[in-house]
């Protein structure tokens, strides 16, 4: 799988194999040893990946479904009217063919991938920018898609990239790229972060969003053993970033819809050892926070004491 599509995910390894993560990690870090694959965050790639970039034949194929759990959500934070900008990418690709349902939007993209999404929408206007075609990513990248972007005010934009860390917040392992998400980024009041928990911990060569510029991130569950992403969730909460996590459904390919407003919940990751309230698509806000044992005891004993008057 990793020869043909050039990465792969663990979820995706352990589906089609139908065994646990468990196995499928101890098998790739056999693989690793004997020099036919690297691992990386959340996945696997071909000797050598992680330095180059991969291409859109690549991407399509990792994480598809934790990517259409995400797009769902993010489609829901649009309202009718609004105007946008969408990035390039897969998972920007995915919410472009859910905005194509929202009656009077105006999507602003250097993505040939999300105009194509949104070819056929009768009710969406498409503006495209300007720049020079980059092909390994469908995107229109350099100085004339970047100039045409000056002036442009929108209501939010919705970018993705190759990772995302608390420290540096979203990258890109290209210069061209990562220029132009960066125009796309002044364009917008609020900017929404696309990444599934595979780009989570990852730090690529070009930054493109700050963490200081993040509103908020719309991401995956991490598996229960994955620390790392767990705690760079709550990094990034700790630094104000709004997080929307989508449900476990999104390993098997569930997906969530989702009004404007109030259904595009907003969570934390909580920490192992002090949990914090936890919002996720489909449930009510849950505070996983037990009562102490002094409390229980003092309520039990007030409630003898009671019976026991009524009882004189």
């Amino acid at each position: 799988m990793v020869r043909a599509n050039g990465a792969v995910s663990l979820r995706e390894l352990a589906r089609v194999v139908q065994t646990s993560e468990v196995t499928v990690r101890r098998d790739v870090r056999a693989l690793e040893a004997e020099g036919l694959l690297d691992r990386r965050h959340g996945g696997a790639v071909l000797p050598g990946g992680f330095t180059r970039e991969s291409g859109f034949p690549q991407k399509s194929h990792l994480a598809t479904a934790e990517k259409t759990a995400i797009a769902d959500i993010a489609a829901g934070l649009v309202e009718e009217g609004e105007a946008v900008v969408v990035g390039a990418g897969t998972t920007t690709q995915e919410l472009a063919r859910r905005l194509a349902r929202v009656p009077g939007l105006t999507v602003v993209t250097n993505s040939l991938l999300v105009a194509q999404a949104l070819a056929h929408a009768n009710r969406v206007e498409v503006v495209m920018t300007g720049g020079t075609l980059r092909g390994s990513n469908y995107a229109l990248v350099g100085s004339g898609a970047e100039q045409s972007l000056q002036g442009l005010r929108v209501s939010r934009a919705f970018l993705s990239g190759s990772g995302l860390t608390a420290e540096r917040g979203l990258s890109t392992s290209n210069m061209l790229s990562a220029s132009v998400d960066r125009a796309l980024v002044q364009a917008a009041a609020e900017v929404v972060v696309l990444a599934d928990h595979t780009k989570l911990g990852t730090d690529t060569m070009f930054q493109t969003v700050p963490t200081d510029i993040m509103t908020r991130l719309v991401t995956d569950e991490p598996p229960p053993h994955d620390d790392r992403a767990a705690t760079e969730l709550q990094a990034l909460a700790d630094q104000g970033v709004q997080i929307t996590v989508a449900g476990s459904s999104a390993a098997s390919g569930g997906g969530h819809g989702g009004a404007p407003g109030g259904d595009g919940m907003q969570g934390r990751r909580p920490r192992r050892e002090s949990p914090l309230p936890v919002q996720r698509r489909g449930g009510p806000t849950a505070q996983l926070r037990s009562a102490p044992a002094s409390m229980l005891e003092q309520q039990a004993g007030e409630r003898a004491r009671v019976a026991d008057m009524r009882r004189r």
